[in-house]
Order: C-alpha cells, then sequence, then structure tokens
C-alpha cells in the first residue's frame, strides 16, 4: 500500500526535492520530501485558492489547515505580515519543513504544529520543534480567517470530523476559504457543511476546482 501523506509519521524513505510557488505577487521556492503531499510541484488546487481567495486580515490570527510543507501558510504570511498564522497538519515530516521554509525566506509570523486527527497538539512535534512554539490552547484560536485545501482523499468520516473542529475555532466574523476538486465531491461537501451550519457559497471555479467560502451561523 503507497505511503499517505495523512500518515502522522511517514515511513517513506526521505527524498529532499523543491516545489516552486510562483504567483503573481510572490516567488518561493520550497523544501519538500517523500511522504507529504503533493512533493514534485505544488498543487495546482492549492494554486488555484491562492490566485482567487481575497486578501487575508492585515492583523489577527489566521489558519492553515492541512498546511503540508506551507505554501498556503507562507502565502498567509507574506500578505499578511502584521497577522499570526498558524499552519497545522498531522504528518510531522511536512510540518517539520513548513518550518525550515518559514524561516529560509524570513517569516517569523508563521509558525507550525503536528496536531492529532482530533484537532489536539500531537505529542511528536517534528523536526525544528522549539521554544516558543504554538501551544495547544492557541490551536482553539479563535481564528479570523482560515485557508486550506483539505484532504478530501481521506473519507468522508475524517473530513467531516476535522472540518467541524477547525471551522468551529472561527471568530463569529471569520471566514474559511476552501479549494475542492469538483469531481471529488465539492458540491456534496458544500451542502454537507450548509446542513451543520456552516453556510457554504461558491465563489471561484477554475481548472476543475471549486473554492468555497464558508461561515459560521449563529449558534454554530
Amino acid at each position: 500500500m503507497a505511503q499517505h501523506y495523512f500518515d502522522s509519521d511517514p515511513d517513506a524513505a526521505s527524498r529532499p526535492s523543491t516545489a516552486d510557488l510562483v504567483l503573481p505577487d510572490l516567488h518561493l521556492r520550497l523544501r519538500t520530501d517523500r511522504g507529504v503531499f503533493s512533493p514534485d510541484k505544488v498543487d495546482l488546487g492549492t494554486r488555484v485558492l491562492l490566485e482567487t481567495v481575497p486578501a487575508p486580515p492585515p492583523e489577527g490570527r489566521l489558519l492553515d489547515l492541512g498546511c503540508g510543507y506551507g505554501p498556503i501558510a507562507l502565502t498567509m504570511a507574506s500578505r499578511a505580515p502584521g497577522a499570526r498564522v498558524l499552519g497545522v497538519d498531522v504528518n510531522a515530516r511536512a510540518v517539520g519543513l513548513a518550518r525550515r521554509n518559514a524561516a529560509e525566506h524570513g517569516l517569523g509570523n508563521a509558525r507550525f504544529a503536528v496536531v492529532s486527527p482530533e484537532g489536539g497538539l500531537a505529542t511528536d512535534q517534528g523536526a525544528g520543534a522549539a521554544e516558543g512554539a504554538p501551544t495547544a490552547e492557541e490551536l482553539l484560536g479563535p481564528f479570523d480567517a482560515v485557508w486550506s485545501n483539505p484532504p478530501i482523499r481521506v473519507g468522508k468520516g475524517v473530513l467531516h470530523a476535522m472540518l467541524r473542529t477547525w471551522l468551529g475555532r472561527l471568530t463569529p466574523e471569520g471566514v474559511a476559504h476552501l479549494v475542492v476538486q469538483k469531481h471529488l465531491g465539492a458540491d456534496s461537501l458544500q451542502r454537507w457543511l450548509d446542513a451543520q451550519g456552516l453556510p457554504a457559497e461558491r465563489v471561484a471555479s477554475r481548472a476543475g476546482f471549486r473554492v468555497l467560502a464558508v461561515r459560521r451561523s449563529e449558534g454554530a
């Protein structure tokens, strides 16, 4: 069975590489490795999200849910230097790479944590964890914005539990932007979000991907 990027501790042999994130306002060369999501190039869905999402809030707490090696979190940090950006992932190898990428590009307002599938702080924080790393309390937010290319292929049960947990940590005025492939269930996910009291609006559609803007309804 192929190594899955949602594993907390990938056992795929390390083979370091790089991937270029090229956007109209940003060009970053990012360190990658086997055992993480899209190690050979920045995923098309991620690029669609980053090229269509509105500017992040200039201040406050911003979250990249399922950060991988960091392209979304580092874009948030670059576009909102006055904000505090948190990237979270269950994959310790990916989080270690994200920390290194942030340091190499001087994006000190981006921090990263390895989390459990339930949304808590994992015991093993991976490479580069140091004093000043995010605390369990910081994971609770609340967050003014969430950007995510969520791991659709983990299955509906895991995906839905993850989204209920983290979208529930938005501020009342906060907005999450999610990118999902149409043929992997973007439209059914939108209906599910609506049913959970998380109204979702399609704000972009490109190259087979939907970008959904999600808010918390009162009482959600």
